[in-house]
């Protein structure tokens, strides 16, 4: 049920179009897939997300086992049933979690010993632990149980990471494929190695050795400049095999997304739009808006006039000031839908000039367009 095949590659860049094939459907690659942490993405229903051509959308292990729990997703015949989407789902394997929880918890090549943020009550978290939810969940894509360093770190502290990463790997992949469907589920080695060359590549040798059918680049956009992250991009590029897909974990920052196509990468994720969403600020093909600024009061464009997502076909950034201004719930929505369908776009766009043979020319004109600046004061 499982197939990824490279349609087109940029001779120029790397940057690769593909299809990869899931028991939910066909993921055209490069792809942007929003985060739906407990089985929502945030502001958005089903339908809505079909609308703006979410291909994939993504579930997290650790905060659906603690809510509504492993009985509760297995009687309602897993997640896809769950929270009624028949398209393809990831599930993060709850290792980021070890990482954002960190005061929380206690580390042994065991297992990770933590209290639930929740109500405080402890939790063990272990690769077998996570394969056993992840197999109620009955995700497209499994991710194995790692564990992701802090930045910045020191070499000594990524270097056990590494060790641990793997260590987790193996057992992750020996529980899975004993107790699992690997016909239903396919299951994704993560990379780590923060941003020394020589432990990604000792890590992306380990992790590829153990022969996974993807392979996700973790440890990235834990606050690490832009120019640190693509290095680290361009040497996982040289080693990571080129007839499987390649996922890089948490980066939703659309000149981010580019650059990382421009290196061979196919999968991401982030929260970022439904979070800027619901705080008014929004991306758009000239860069970042924030919305509650002055000098849309009386602008009665849309917030793209390139974008073809519901928000900007019917809605002025005079209204959706004013949404924001009076903390309407609806501008929450509007703003979050505009994001992803801009974010989902930019993967759409950037295949298209990878399949046509023009992607340099896309990516020197994102990159000349998209301006990081904040150019509507608040009040």
């Amino acid at each position: 049920m499982f197939e990824f095949r490279v349609i087109a590659e940029c001779k120029a860049t790397g940057a690769r179009a593909g299809e990869f094939t899931t028991p939910h459907g066909v993921i055209k690659t490069p792809v942007f897939m929003p985060v739906g942490t407990l089985a929502a993405v945030k502001a958005m229903s089903p339908r809505e997300l079909v609308e703006i051509n979410s291909q994939i959308i993504l579930g997290n292990t650790y905060h659906l086992y603690l809510r509504p729990g492993n009985e509760i997703i297995s009687k309602a015949g897993g997640l896809h049933a769950f929270m009624n989407w028949d398209r393809p789902i990831l599930t993060d394997s709850g290792g980021f979690q070890v990482f954002s929880l960190a005061k929380l918890q206690k580390i042994t090549d065991e297992h990770v010993m933590c209290r639930s943020h929740i109500d405080g009550s402890q939790l063990i978290m272990s690769p077998e632990w996570s394969m056993k939810t992840q197999g109620v969940l009955g995700s497209d894509i499994a991710m194995c149980f790692d564990q992701c360093c802090e930045y910045p770190t020191t070499h000594e502290r990524a270097e056990e990471a590494v060790r641990r990463t793997t260590l987790w790997a193996k057992r992750s992949k020996d529980f899975f494929m004993a107790n699992n469907d690997s016909t239903r589920q396919a299951l994704f080695g993560i990379i780590q190695g923060s941003v020394y060359d020589d432990l990604r590549a000792r890590s992306a040798e380990e992790i590829i050795s153990l022969d996974f059918p993807g392979y996700a680049i973790g440890g990235l956009s834990v606050g690490e400049s832009h120019a640190a992250m693509y290095h680290s991009l361009d040497v996982m590029n040289d080693l990571m095999p080129k007839d499987k897909p390649r996922y890089l974990m948490g980066v939703g920052y659309p000149l981010n997304i580019v650059e990382g196509i421009a290196r061979g990468v196919d999968m991401f994720d982030c929260v970022l739009p439904t979070r800027n969403g619901r705080n008014a600020t929004v991306f758009t093909s000239r860069g970042r808006l924030n919305m509650r600024g002055k000098t849309h009061a009386e602008n009665f464009s849309p917030l793209d006039d390139e974008c073809d997502c519901y928000t900007c076909k019917n809605f002025t950034r005079a209204y959706l000031r004013h949404l924001a201004m009076t903390g309407e719930i609806l501008g929450a929505r509007l703003f979050s839908w505009h994001n992803l369908r801009f974010t989902i776009r930019i993967a759409e766009m950037a295949r298209e000039a990878i399949i046509a043979g023009t992607f340099p020319d896309f990516l020197e004109n994102f990159k000349a367009t998209f301006h990081d600046d904040n150019n509507s004061q608040a009040e």
